[in-house]
């Protein structure tokens, strides 16, 4: 009879660490009707009744199209599919537009949400996303390529998506605001698409 070879207490708990990561689905993506979905945190919760414990489950969801339009939800369910699910469902509702500046955000703006105090600068094109995972979930799936965020305070993931959604939905387009103040007429993206359409006017000449 062949005898399995034995495995080490360090094997066997990288196994058992590697299977719970697996089983708690972080970071899964799908593209789901042209939105983007990043599960950024799980966790069980449990209530104690009378009878005993009832468990329950977390999922904190964010949804983007990587074009200035992102959500987050939170959902909560006796399995994680279905907290997922209701999470997706939440953070589509509230979904915000992001006032973009090219690849970067248009002003530094700082938030505090409970214990957490959340940061985000603009950064030159090619600095890319530089914050924590929770908060760069959020700034990747809304089209934010060139940023820095910084988080102080608690570290709770929770607190952090939503200070950072807290942030993005304070920051000011300059060309909207300027015109607001000066009673002109709202800027549209048309004029920014102009140059490129130059060439199809010319066309027909």
């Amino acid at each position: 009879m062949v005898q399995a070879p034995n495995r080490s207490f360090s094997d066997r708990g990288r196994d058992r660490d590697r299977d719970r990561g697996r089983g708690r689905g972080r970071g899964r993506e799908e593209d789901t009707g042209g939105f983007t979905e990043r599960v950024v945190y799980t966790r069980r919760i449990a209530k104690v009744v009378k009878g005993g414990r009832r468990l329950r489950f977390n999922a904190l969801v964010v949804v983007g199209d990587g074009q200035g339009q992102v959500g987050v939800g939170l959902g909560k369910a006796l399995v994680i599919p279905d907290a997922v699910r209701k999470g997706n469902a939440v953070a589509r509702r509230g979904v915000i537009n992001i006032p973009m500046r090219g690849s970067t955000i248009p002003q530094q703006i700082t938030v505090k949400k409970g214990a957490t105090i959340v940061m985000i600068k603009p950064a030159r094109e090619g600095t890319g996303v530089i914050a924590n995972a929770a908060m760069r979930a959020i700034l990747e799936l809304g089209g934010v390529k060139d940023v820095v965020g910084k988080s102080l305070g608690s570290r709770n993931p929770i607190n952090i998506v939503y200070a950072t959604i807290e942030a993005l939905k304070q920051l000011k387009d300059p060309d909207v605001e300027l015109a607001r103040r000066l009673g002109r007429p709202m800027p549209s993206k048309a004029p920014a698409e102009a140059p490129t359409g130059q060439p199809t006017e010319e066309s027909p000449e």
